[in-house]
């Protein structure tokens, strides 16, 4: 990954379509960006998404935003914006198992290449939230919180959270016990008094540290390359 082409700036003011901009100016079109949903779950799938946005007004999303900023009916509009405006878009979901297999740092960067590498119309640049994503076979930027500055992976958010939401309400009618539908597999003390009672169903992620004690399984050895993801414990529902 690198960083913007040589003598692209983009002004803190520049607002949402700032950093496309730039980069079209400098000849790297068309851009896409990748977010994912679910990393933090301890239930449910992964799911990441890539979105390249044309130029003009007819990429700018009415009422875009990073998707955790959203109300769930401001997240369906747009939703619904980013699928009819899009110049292309793509939506990778990785199964708990793979999930378990994987990791979660490793299931999480090959869902963002999948989902890159999906799209029909191959981007010249990808933008990525937070950390870089290798083998994308393109240059590309991580950026710190960049669903909330850039719009290509504000609408990638929004792509991956609501296809997740909609996974998670529909393993509520198969798992009602576990209140799928409002928590979507985060821990939140519904959620944990759930797993307690009942203990894990077989969506929950069993790399987990709570969802293992909840199966009466031990602690798995920590991984040096992501104990803080493969033994992350509590998050916050988003």
């Amino acid at each position: 990954m690198t960083g913007l082409p040589r003598g692209q700036t983009v002004r803190r003011d520049a607002g949402l379509y700032g950093y496309e901009r730039a980069l079209r100016r400098a000849g790297l079109a068309p851009v896409a960006g990748v977010d994912e949903a679910g990393r933090g779950a301890c239930a449910g799938p992964l799911v990441a998404a890539a979105v390249v946005l044309p130029e003009g007004q007819r990429g700018h999303i009415p009422g875009l935003a990073d998707s955790k900023l959203l109300t769930p009916a401001a997240r369906e509009r747009c939703y619904d914006h980013v699928l009819a405006r899009s110049a292309a878009w793509s939506v990778v979901v990785v199964e708990p198992e793979e999930c378990d297999r994987l990791g979660m740092h490793v299931a999480n960067v090959e869902a963002l290449r999948r989902a890159v590498a999906k799209l029909e119309v191959p981007p010249a640049y990808v933008l990525t939230d937070g950390f870089p994503v290798d083998g994308l076979r393109v240059p590309g930027l991580a950026m710190w919180k960049g669903d909330r500055v850039a719009a290509c992976i504000a609408a990638a958010s929004v792509i991956a959270k609501v296809t997740r939401d909609r996974i998670m309400t529909a393993e509520h009618d198969r798992f009602p016990a576990y209140d799928f539908a409002t928590h979507k597999g985060y821990i939140t003390q519904t959620h944990a008094e759930a797993l307690e009672q009942h203990g894990p169903c077989e969506i929950h992620r069993m790399r987990f540290v709570n969802v293992r004690r909840a199966a009466g399984l031990p602690e798995p050895e920590p991984i040096c390359l992501e104990p803080q993801l493969d033994l992350f414990e509590m998050e916050v529902a988003q």
